[in-house]
């Protein structure tokens, strides 16, 4: 089953770390990809940038109206994710409990839905 791995992030911990600890969950997360690749369960991971660089983009009656910025200004944001391809939920857990930011702020297991009849 595959299992969306939220990463969150808060930016005032963020900076508060050392440039050697963030090196380190740099590192742990080189380390985390490399063993899942290996053991075939990473589909997909990457960092996301900061919400200041984002856009939300609402459709009201028909007319797409976007704005700059996150789409709700929140102390934590989502700042990353892992796709991951496993067996159990307690797997997914036990993946992302090494996440790096599991540590630092936190991260969050769903699963992805299966949903019939829709080929990607």
């Amino acid at each position: 089953m595959k299992y969306l791995l939220l990463i969150y992030s808060s930016p005032a911990t963020w900076n508060a770390l050392s440039q050697q600890e963030r090196d380190r969950v740099a590192r742990e997360h080189a380390e985390l990809d490399a063993e899942l690749i290996a053991t075939g369960e990473l589909l997909a991971s990457e960092a996301l940038a900061d919400p200041s660089r984002s856009s939300a983009v609402r459709v009201r009656d028909g007319v797409a109206v976007h704005t700059d910025g996150p789409y709700a200004e929140v102390k934590e944001h989502l700042a990353g994710f892992y796709l991951v391809d496993c067996d159990t939920p307690e797997r997914a857990r036990e993946i992302a409990a090494r996440i790096p930011d599991a540590r630092i702020c936190g991260a969050e297991v769903r699963p992805v839905m299966e949903c019939a009849g829709m080929e990607m």
